[in-house]
C-alpha cells in the first residue's frame, strides 16, 4: 500500500485543533498539555501555539527546543480516523507581526488584550518526522 505524502496527512488532519504538546521538564522527565492550533489548521509540518512567557512550557523550550505532538480524530461514519506523532523543534517568537499573522478572535477569552496582552510568546513548531495510523495504515514522513 502506498505511504500517504504530508499533503494527504494534512487533508486528514483538517479541522483538528488540538494537539499535546510534550516538552522536557528541567528534571528529564517529559510533560504533557494540550494546545490549541488557533483554528489554523492547514498543516505544512509547521503549527502554531500561543502561550504566556511565564509559563513552564516556555522555559522548558528555552532549554530543550526538541518537541513532540500529538493530534487524533475521531472515527466517524465516513472516515476512520486519524493519529498523527509529530517530532520536531519548537522556536519561541516574541514578534508581534507574527502573533498578528496567526491570531484568531477565539484567543480573545484567553488574551484579554489581544496580541498586546502583556507577557505572550507564540510558539512555533517544525516538524522533523511525522508518524500517522489511519485504520490498518501507518507510516511516517521525514521531513
Amino acid at each position: 500500500m502506498p505511504k500517504k505524502s504530508l499533503a494527504e496527512i494534512s487533508r486528514e488532519m483538517a479541522g483538528i485543533d488540538i494537539a499535546i504538546l510534550s516538552t522536557h521538564t528541567e528534571n528529564g522527565e517529559i510533560a504533557n498539555r494540550p494546545m490549541s492550533n488557533n483554528g489554523d489548521v492547514a498543516y505544512d509540518g509547521t503549527s502554531y501555539y500561543f502561550t504566556y512567557e511565564q509559563g513552564r512550557t516556555v522555559s522548558d523550550i528555552q532549554r530543550n527546543p526538541k518537541v513532540a505532538l500529538g493530534f487524533s480524530s475521531e472515527a466517524g461514519l465516513f472516515s476512520k480516523g486519524v493519529y498523527v506523532a509529530v517530532e520536531g523543534t519548537a522556536e519561541l517568537i516574541r514578534d508581534k507581526a507574527a502573533f498578528q499573522q496567526h491570531w484568531t478572535s477565539d484567543l480573545d477569552k484567553w488574551f484579554d488584550n489581544g496580541i498586546d496582552t502583556p507577557g505572550i510568546v507564540l510558539i512555533k513548531v517544525k516538524a522533523k518526522r511525522i508518524t500517522y495510523w489511519t485504520g490498518r495504515e501507518e507510516g511516517e514522513v521525514v521531513i
